[in-house]
């Protein structure tokens, strides 16, 4: 039977916890793992409509977020969290909550997230005119001790998929990927080209 587990992702706004996230769920539910994302911006617009950017709102907003997690993984689901959850505090009170709980930073700096950032919003957050965005002028808590470390600024988003991937298969949270099985045809090609290079 599957172990429900929360993977949680968190790190600056323009990281690349989303992209992420669903890769990883892609992978999961291709090795018949039970899976839901629960998306920061889109929990915002449903489950914590009407909630601002204050500290408390933003805590509360974790907090509920991790009330579900803590429902889907003790039913036996994978439950997938990418959110900003910029304070610590809140994270490892989650995390105390849930308790098969993976936290994966999604490390990229400042400077690199900005950059990268369609919507314009770390612009406008510079310029004073979004108040209390984190990284510009809200604080984000780094983790100081996350299962898994990722930086996207350095690694590809296919490098950090699978170093997340390998670390849950260390920590035994995911079933190993099946080895790659080849056809008669294909074993026979293999065999030919060992005998022609004088292995076989």
């Amino acid at each position: 039977m599957q172990k429900g587990f929360t993977l949680w992702f968190t790190g600056l706004s323009g990281a690349g916890k989303t992209t992420l996230a669903h890769m990883v769920e892609a992978e999961l539910r291709r090795r018949g793992c039970k899976v839901e994302v629960l998306d920061g911006d889109v929990i915002r617009t449903n489950l914590s409509k009407g909630l601002g950017f204050s500290k408390e709102d933003r805590d509360t907003n974790i907090r509920r977020i991790g009330f579900v997690c803590h429902l889907l993984s003790r039913n036996g689901v994978v439950a997938i969290a990418a959110a900003i959850s910029p304070y610590r505090a809140v994270r490892d009170e989650v995390r105390a909550q849930i308790g098969d709980f993976v936290e994966v930073y999604v490390r990229c700096p400042l400077e690199v997230a900005a950059a990268r950032d369609v919507k314009g919003l770390y612009a406008k957050a510079m310029a004073g005119e979004i108040p209390a965005f984190t990284g510009v002028s809200d604080p984000y808590e780094e983790p100081l001790n996350p299962e898994i470390l990722v930086d996207t600024s350095v690694q590809t988003k296919e490098e950090s998929f699978k170093v997340i991937m390998l670390r849950l298969e260390e920590l035994g949270y995911v079933p190993k990927a099946e080895a790659e099985v080849y056809s008669e045809d294909e074993e026979e090609e293999v065999k030919r080209r060992l005998e022609e290079l004088g292995y076989l």
